[in-house]
């Protein structure tokens, strides 16, 4: 993972609607939400939710897939687990300061 790919991440998340957006996400699984089920369950407007699923997707945190007529949005976990190892990977000059995490969500 590049430097870039970290930023525009968390760039993303930096917005409390985005991160609302992705905390419902990363709930819902791999069935992913469409953005009715997520305007009604965050009362957000569809222009907003549309807006912030877009700058989502940009950055690659969320996917998107048309099934028939819905569009369903899902997190990208493998994404998000990668900018965390990104951000951790040199932790304390790679000695155990820290107890070790319980693994990865393999969602």
């Amino acid at each position: 993972m590049e430097e870039s790919d970290v930023i525009a991440g968390l760039a993303a998340l930096a917005h409390a609607v985005r991160l609302q957006v992705f905390r419902a996400l990363v709930v819902a699984g791999p069935a992913g939400l469409t953005p009715g089920v997520m305007q009604e369950g965050l009362g957000i407007a569809a222009a907003t939710l549309s807006f912030h699923l877009k700058e989502l997707s940009r950055s690659g945190l969320v996917s998107v897939e048309r099934e028939s007529r819905f569009l369903i949005y899902r997190a990208e976990i493998a994404r998000i687990n990668q900018m965390v190892g990104y951000l951790t990977e040199n932790c304390c000059a790679g000695m155990a300061c820290v107890p070790q995490p319980a693994p990865a969500c393999g969602c």
